[in-house]
């Protein structure tokens, strides 16, 4: 009998190691689902307008200045005159204050059962931006003229919905795109939009009150760098699902079931101006549109689980065959095996139809049933079916509750080990594993 009760206990591990092949599998086939809902969700993306970013508006100054420099005699090295050229330098200078205020309202783009989430934002932009009287850089050099040029960075223009009027001073003016005239990226790395202001006299001060409006559609994500010296951000929207990131947290927000309400106030201590210029340096604030069921995250995270269902039960079958002196089969713990397995492919199956509770309800309803239907007969006797079937669903149930508390998964997993490990000991505590060949006490 002890013979027997080792090849038992090596058929039963060699059995749930080739379990990991189907969960393996499933996993797998997880894993392309999800990576097609991200290629979707790029599609998308690369047809409207993808993760938008602001940066300003700021001020491009860019001044000729005259230069002398000394010639020189090539034998005797002495200076024999001088010779002029010009130079433009460039000068980004951010704004005083920049007040935003904004709506956010998100729709769901489908491509078959696949689908990508876009916001449409609706912004109102005050700013206000001062140049100081300046000379030229150095003394040898002279200021010959200046010009001020308004620069708006956009990670992606064609999110920009409509053509937005520029109010400067009171006097309407309209973006354009740089051309010819500034090269893309060359006053920040990324697309702009830009008002010329026109020369200027260097030796006055000069105050430009800036107020536009702008409606910009994205996906999934917006941030705004805090380019002023003074920055005010109030932003609302509908999704009552926001994260909120980057270097910059909210000052205040609420967030409910009819959305979210936050507000920033950062002032030029707290950040880099030449970061900010960046977009990709992280110096920004940052708001996520995400989805709090990731169907195929959670499902994935799942079937990591899989392999500990499959242990847990094969141990209440090895129990059930030394208490109850009821033998099962190989094929019987391999068939139910496959029947938990199997739990995950429904999940994942019915999760892209239905929403990620009810396909869970579902799924593990059906495999409760399929297995407590099976053992009433494999166990001869409907209670022992029905006491492996209600088992299960107190797995089923804590499985259910790691998946909706994430911090608390390794927590709810030791516990569970714990239990069940607990649970076997005291079955087992008063079992003559000696005598197995004769009969088994009963704990």
């Amino acid at each position: 009998m002890d013979r027997k009760l080792l090849f038992k206990i090596i058929a039963v591990v060699v059995m749930s190691i080739l379990l990991l092949v189907p969960l393996a599998l499933i996993e797998g086939q997880i894993r392309d689902r999800s990576q097609r809902q991200h290629e979707v969700q790029q599609n998308i993306a690369n047809s409207s307008a993808g993760a938008q970013t602001l940066v300003g508006p700021v001020i491009l100054l860019e001044f000729r200045e005259q230069v002398q420099e000394p010639t020189r005699d090539p034998a005797s090295g002495k200076i024999t005159g001088t010779v002029s050229r010009i130079e433009t330098q460039r000068q980004l200078i951010s704004a005083e204050s920049l007040n935003i205020d904004g709506a956010a309202r998100v729709e769901n783009r489908h491509r078959g059962i696949y689908q990508a989430r876009l916001f449409h934002l609706d912004l109102a932009n005050q700013a206000k931006l001062v140049i100081e009287p300046f000379a030229a850089s150095a003394p040898e050099r002279t200021l010959l003229d200046a010009e001020a040029t308004l620069v708006l960075g956009v990670a992606d223009p064609r999110g920009v919905d409509v053509d937005p009027e520029v109010t400067i001073n009171g006097q309407p003016f309209r973006f354009i795109t740089p051309g010819n005239r500034l090269e893309t990226g060359e006053a920040l790395k990324m697309p702009q939009l830009i008002v010329p202001l026109g020369r200027i006299d260097p030796s006055k001060t000069h105050s430009f009150d800036v107020r536009f409006p702008l409606q910009l559609t994205g996906t999934t994500r917006l941030a705004i760098t805090p380019s002023a010296q003074s920055n005010r951000i109030h932003l609302k929207s509908d999704w009552p699902h926001p994260n909120f990131g980057g270097r910059f947290l909210p000052r205040e927000r609420s967030v409910g079931a009819d959305g979210f309400d936050a507000q920033w106030a950062i002032s030029h201590l707290a950040r880099d101006f030449d970061r900010a210029l960046d977009p990709t340096s992280g110096e920004a604030l940052s708001i996520d549109f995400v989805d709090p069921v990731n169907v195929y995250l959670q499902s994935e995270r799942a079937v990591k689980y899989g392999i500990l269902f499959i242990v847990l039960t094969f141990a209440g079958f090895f129990l059930t065959e030394i208490l109850r002196r009821a033998p099962i089969h190989p094929m019987q713990y391999l068939l139910v095996g496959l029947a938990l397995a199997l739990f995950f492919l429904l999940l994942i199956a019915l999760s892209e139809h239905l929403s990620f509770a009810l396909a869970y309800g579902l799924s593990s309803l059906a495999c409760i049933a399929l297995i407590g239907f099976y053992l009433a007969g494999a166990l001869g006797g409907a209670r022992r079916g029905l006491a492996f079937a209600g088992g299960l669903t107190g797995l089923y149930g804590v499985l259910y509750g790691v998946l909706l508390s994430e911090d608390n998964a390794l927590l709810m997993g030791a516990l569970l080990l714990f239990t069940a490990l607990g649970t076997i000991m005291l079955a087992t505590r008063r079992v003559d594993w000696h005598s197995l060949a004769g009969k088994t006490e009963q704990a």
